[in-house]
C-alpha cells in the first residue's frame, strides 16, 4: 500500500537515519522489524502528530511497538479522517 501517510512515515524514518530498505506494510515497528526504541517511536509519533494534526496518548505510543508499519499508517489515516470530520462539523 502506497499512501501519502506511508510515504511520510518512511521519509521521517529515513531522516532519523534509520535503514528503510525493504520496509513493507508487514514490517514490525518493534521487535524483529525496525527495532525502534521507545524514544525513536515517540519522535516518529511527534512528527506524525504535527503533520496530520492527530494525537496519540502515551499508552498508544507504547502499543505502537507491537504494530506493523501498515497498521500504524492505518491508525494515522483513521485518526486524520476523524480530525477532518470533526473540523467539518464545527
Amino acid at each position: 500500500m502506497s499512501t501519502p501517510v506511508r510515504a511520510f512515515v518512511v521519509n521521517t524514518l529515513e531522516t532519523m537515519n534509520l535503514d528503510t530498505a525493504g520496509v513493507t506494510d508487514e514490517t514490525p515497528i518493534g521487535d524483529d522489524g525496525l527495532e525502534l526504541e521507545s524514544l525513536t517511536t515517540a519522535e516518529l509519533v511527534m512528527q506524525v502528530e504535527e503533520e496530520y494534526g492527530v494525537k496519540f496518548s502515551d499508552e498508544d505510543v507504547e502499543a505502537l511497538q507491537t504494530l506493523t508499519i501498515g497498521e500504524f499508517v492505518a491508525q494515522v489515516e483513521q485518526r486524520s479522517t476523524q480530525v477532518t470530520a470533526q473540523a467539518g462539523s464545527a
